[in-house]
């Protein structure tokens, strides 16, 4: 025992330990801001040139933050802790260390080396991933893809050794996440949609989306949907809107959180259901607990419970009748020529629109999740070793041809329309489901609790829904796992249900379906 800790006494001592422990996780998240910056940046701004030296950046910064989370003398204090009488309970404190804990174990088991070359590989294979879009070209990529790959296999091998190398990866976005039973639920999803796509193939009603496809000026359009993000709670003064060529949200502090979309002046939706995607994950960086930036109580509970914030301003939300009730005079305004003579009813109608499509990104509600599925069997198929990436192109199109009676002729169309594989995001793809489930249970819950949600909607009355669910999302940090959280915001556990029933209820009545699945 120090002379300090016998002055003082025990206590003393695990609170001394804890605030250094706490700084030394700050000083971790403040290295992995820049590293964020970096990445923002090269998605938004660095000349296209650039990619090499920062790859090169973003190694030595993926090295020097490794080094810095694997410290062993800042391992030695956690271990203490989480052995000793402050690491027990269910107090913040005793989360927050278990939480640091196993972020430490499982970070010291990656060698330097993997994590440096996993940075600068994935760089690199981003750049190539641009130029493939651009040439349609999957030859361009595939190497790219094989090396992440076997890198990541890598990864989740060291990572988490007695895991599933996929179930590894996938702790870093989903912990405790189970391919398997995911695999479960989505096969129960799956068979509750199915019945509900083929319906809507041979429905007798068709809503009209003619209205969304007229001129939309991009500096109008850029003016517009800032004005819904700023409606709905996204704080500007602590936020900014980008372009870039994958809509994403990126956080740089706990004041500084970035968003981006993409335009098309001839499809309004592109912009205003990206910019409600993005948000959404914005008013959840914005709603966590600055003072604990860093630290479990300050960070997201996972990327399914991250989904689920932004799916329900997109989908909940955004594509309600009362949502376009409320925005109809800010588009007017915004869209004078184009939108003169068209109505929300209109406007609502045109996002019930169910049309299969080749891009993830701009698939309707309803078949979106047959996209998110299909990434995450290949995924975690060529992980495990059952699928070789020379094979993935025939993989993803004869799947895709199935699912959603297409045929790939371009390969922008196909394998290589999303960043994730080549920005080293294996793992991803099943939270934009999970968070898809999550969001519709939300929705269910907020009803129960306020009552008349679409009147809310309706007159643009977003605080209270927002302080919802600040309080029973937000404000829980990553205490709690993801299915945890749900299952205290809602009170019941995670379940595909809601979603089924949401899509039911909203997409059959408009094809002249039941509303119900039969």
């Amino acid at each position: 025992m120090t002379e300090s800790e016998a002055r003082n006494g025990p206590e003393a001592a695990w609170q001394k330990a804890f605030e250094d422990v706490c700084d030394h996780a700050r000083r971790s998240a403040a290295i992995g801001s820049v590293e964020s910056l970096l990445g923002w940046d090269e998605q938004t701004m660095m000349p296209a040139r650039a990619s090499d030296h920062r790859a090169d950046q973003a190694a030595a910064i993926a090295g020097l933050l490794h080094a810095h989370r694997t410290d062993r003398a800042h391992g030695e204090r956690l271990a203490s802790l989480a052995e000793g009488p402050a690491g027990t309970g269910d107090s913040e404190i005793a989360a927050t260390i278990r939480r640091l804990h196993d972020d430490f174990r499982k970070q010291s088991r990656l060698p330097a080396r993997l994590v440096e070359e996993i940075a600068r590989t994935c760089v690199r294979a981003q750049a190539a991933w641009v130029e493939a879009r651009k040439r349609s070209d999957w030859s361009l990529l595939e190497p790219w893809i094989g090396r992440v790959m076997a890198l990541k296999r890598e990864q989740g091998t060291c990572q988490l050794p007695d895991r599933d190398p996929y179930d590894a990866l996938m702790d870093d976005y989903e912990p405790a996440a189970r391919g398997s039973r995911i695999a479960e639920r989505f096969g129960r999803l799956r068979e509750q949609i199915v019945p509900l796509v083929r319906a809507i193939a041979d429905a007798p009603r068709r809503p009209l989306d003619d209205v969304v496809h007229r001129h939309y000026p991009r500096p109008a359009q850029e003016a517009f949907v800032r004005r819904i993000a700023s409606g709905i709670g996204f704080d500007f003064g602590r936020g900014r809107l980008d372009t870039s060529e994958h809509p994403f949200c990126s956080t740089i502090g706990p004041h500084d959180c970035r968003i981006t979309t993409r335009w098309d002046e001839h499809d309004l939706f592109t912009a205003v259901y990206g910019v409600l995607h993005e948000a959404g994950h914005g008013l959840y960086e914005q709603g966590l607990r600055p003072e604990w930036f860093g630290l479990p109580p300050g960070e997201a509970a996972s990327l399914a419970v991250h989904e689920s914030q932004s799916r329900f301003w997109e989908n909940m939300v955004g594509r309600s009748a009362g949502f376009w009730e409320w925005c109809l005079p800010i588009a007017r305004e915004a869209f004078p020529e184009s939108l003169g003579d068209v109505t929300a009813r209109q406007l609502h109608e045109a996002t019930l629109v169910v049309r299969p499509s080749f891009i993830r990104v701009e698939a309707d509600e309803v078949t979106y999740n047959l996209h998110v599925m299909l990434r995450f069997d290949l995924e975690r198929a060529m992980i495990r070793g059952e699928l070789q990436v020379a094979d993935l192109r025939d993989a993803w199109n004869e799947r895709f041809a199935a699912d959603l009676g297409l045929r790939i002729d371009r390969d922008v169309d196909g394998v290589v329309q999303d960043v994730h594989w080549p920005a080293g995001l294996v793992g991803y793809f099943p939270t934009y489901t999970l968070g898809s489930m999550h969001a519709a249970q939300l929705m269910a819950a907020v009803r129960r609790r306020l009552g008349d949600i679409d009147g809310l909607v309706r007159r643009g009355e977003f605080s209270p829904v927002l302080d919802w669910l600040r309080t029973n999302v937000h404000l829980r940090g990553r205490l709690l796992e993801s299915d945890a959280v749900m299952e205290a915001a809602t009170g019941e556990p995670p379940s595909e249900r809601h979603l089924v029933e949401s899509l039911w209820h909203r997409y059959g009545p408009a094809h002249g379906l039941p509303s119900r699945p039969s």
